[in-house]
């Protein structure tokens, strides 16, 4: 009986340990609950509420972010937040103080049941000094606009607890029928009013962002990977089907240059495009997330020339997938929201990834070589603007303060240059067959984005995968102070300095001296009367005071005058074109090929023939 009587005790002193371990797990995993009410505006701002995890300390203190990975600048989101209050289970107010422009700390911690507070938003305070300066950068703010558009950059609404980076979140967002989430969230609600967002930690909350709007949006798979592309134009200028060919373009061309580095299955682009007659955002450009980026520009901007920013900015923002979302150091991968310490990897975070962005365009032949050399000397020339003697190692990991930040644009200028160095190394001493992509598939395969590197070990490892002379560039021209010989590399692949043709606008002389001119009665565009017109307009017999009414069947006046000048940066010699005429009042068609006239300018260009193995392993490689 007493064995009897020992057995049921020890059965349930180990039901009872049991029951208690599984309810402190429980405890510990419990998610941080955030509720934002999006048909709740006042006076341009929304509720959030955030429900707590288990607190064991006498006081806690919450953080909405000072710095978010990707905008090396401290932006103190904190300022956009008011009414910050506490309570306990019984709606009792808890003492609060605000210790910084970020984070409050809270009395009786362990009593907190929930905290409220306002959110203002940021592009309609914009001022258009645009990213570097004391704004925040557009792609990283956010937009409330009662029942049109919400841009949730998630780290602008939601905080976390200090110590709690890694807790779960569980996000609820109510929101008008009328208006849908596009990200890359899986919503576990079927609801049209309400979705529910979980996340296994704050980051991946901060690393999705959602832009609610009128739906405009377009999927498709490229390679197995699904993209969801959505558009808000607050005026219906521009849709998400009208701009999906040269996304869509751009992206099948990225994917099959990185081969088998991206195993992406899902990415989302959110494009805001902000309405330049009132205030709104004025910080153009994108941010890069693991599976999405967003993307803001102005809604003015003509068709083609969106085109044309959207190939190269979102190809920058995707590329960022390889680094520094796959690539990185212990400093962004552990990121301190509110005090962040930086990497000195910016040359390969951002400036590997501005050389790619440019790379596959002449790789998959979206580009021409003359084009992407020119590309190359605007950043050689660029660059020349900056401090060229400054370390890019000791810039980047100071990047937050002055004098470091005011040369932050340098990464992607020299940046780009010293991953194009790198590249032509590695070309030159594995004979063609490898370059820089070799290199970051080998790192990425290496470390991957749950195993970050040390700062210190990177040139050496890197060095390990490729060759002494890539680490010794490294130690002289990116540790180093040295400025970097370019046109030593450049000949190695066979390029150098000459004078280039470059084709000129069809309706500008140069830069202050137009071919057409504006009727102030009328709005018409009128050719100038000159004796001397260029290719352009003798080419198709057009005269001094002929009236241009529409060019391949498009009608321009001063209204689009912008967007004549911008489209027709992009013709092409001998492409086809119809322009609309009236002349001495009668109006007329003339159908002919554009015709462009030529300037030469100092450029680089292919000279080498004995050098053309290596330049086309370099370019097509």
């Amino acid at each position: 009986m007493k064995k009897l009587v020992l057995t049921a005790v020890l059965a349930f002193s180990l039901f009872s340990f049991t029951v208690v371990a599984q309810k402190k797990a429980a405890a510990s995993t419990l998610p941080v609950k955030v509720a934002i009410d999006l048909n709740q505006v006042k006076d341009d701002k929304v509720m959030v509420t955030i429900t707590p995890p288990t607190i064991t300390t006498p006081e806690v203190i919450f953080h909405i972010p000072k710095t978010v990975p990707g905008t090396y600048s401290a932006d103190n989101y904190g300022k956009l937040i008011a009414d910050f209050k506490a309570f306990d289970k019984s709606g009792k107010e808890l003492t609060v103080t605000k210790t910084d422009d970020n984070s409050w700390q809270i009395a009786n911690a362990k009593t907190l049941s929930k905290i409220t507070y306002w959110v203002n938003d940021t592009y309609d305070t914009e001022t258009g000094r645009g990213f570097g300066k004391d704004e925040i950068f557009s792609p990283a703010g956010t937009n409330i606009d009662e029942g049109k558009n919400f841009m949730l950059n998630n780290h602008g609404f939601v905080g976390y607890f200090q110590g709690k980076l890694d807790v779960p979140y569980s996000m609820t967002i109510t929101h008008p029928a009328t208006l849908f989430g596009a990200t890359s969230l899986v919503d576990s609600n079927k609801s049209d009013t309400v979705d529910i967002f979980n996340v296994s930690r704050y980051f991946d909350l901060t690393d999705n962002p959602i832009m609610y709007a009128k739906p405009d949006n377009v999927t498709i798979t490229v390679d197995g990977m699904e993209i969801l592309f959505s558009v808000y134009s607050p005026n219906g200028v521009h849709t998400a089907k009208s701009l999906l060919p040269d996304l869509e373009k751009t992206m099948r061309a990225q994917k099959a240059f990185m081969g088998a580095i991206n195993d992406n299955k899902k990415y989302t682009v959110l494009l805001y495009l902000s309405d330049m007659q009132k205030a709104d955002a004025k910080g153009f450009g994108a941010l890069e997330h693991h599976t999405s980026t967003t993307v803001v520009f102005p809604e003015m901007m003509p068709a083609a020339a969106l085109g044309e920013q959207i190939k190269d900015v979102v190809s920058h923002e995707f590329f960022h997938i390889v680094t520094p979302l796959c690539i990185h150091s212990k400093e962004i991968h552990y990121f301190d929201y509110n005090d962040p310490k930086m990497s000195k990897h910016l040359w390969m975070y951002e400036g590997v990834t501005e050389y790619f962005a440019n790379l596959f365009q002449v790789n998959q032949g979206l580009i021409e070589a003359d084009e992407f050399y020119q590309r190359m000397v605007g950043k050689i020339n660029n660059a020349s603007t900056l401090n060229d003697t400054m370390p890019f190692t000791e810039m980047s990991a100071n990047v937050l303060v002055a004098p470091y930040k005011d040369q932050y644009l340098n990464v992607y200028e020299k940046g780009a240059l010293i991953g194009m160095c790198i590249d032509i190394i590695i070309r030159e001493k594995s004979n063609g067959t490898r370059g820089i992509l070799d290199l970051m598939q080998k790192l990425s395969k290496e470390y991957g984005a749950q195993k970050p590197f040390d700062d210190e070990e990177l040139f050496a490892k890197i060095t390990q995968f490729t060759y002494p002379e890539v680490g010794q560039f490294l130690a002289t021209y990116v540790a180093g102070p040295t400025p970097i010989p370019y046109d030593e590399y450049f000949a190695k692949v066979g390029v150098a300095k000459t004078k280039v043709a470059v084709p000129m606008n069809p309706f500008l002389k140069d830069q202050s001296t137009p071919y057409i001119t504006v009727d102030g009665k009328t709005k018409e565009i009128m050719v100038i009367s000159s004796p001397v017109l260029n290719d352009f307009m003798t080419n198709l017999g057009l005269k001094g005071g002929d009236v241009i009414l529409t060019i391949n069947n498009k009608n321009y006046n001063l209204d689009n005058i912008y967007d004549l000048i911008m489209e027709s940066q992009n013709w092409k010699a001998d492409d086809a074109i119809s322009v609309k005429i009236r002349r001495d009042g009668k109006e007329q068609t003339i159908n002919g090929k554009v015709k462009l006239s030529t300037e030469e300018i100092e450029g680089y260009g292919f000279s080498d023939a004995s050098k053309e193995a290596l330049n086309k392993a370099w370019l097509k490689g």
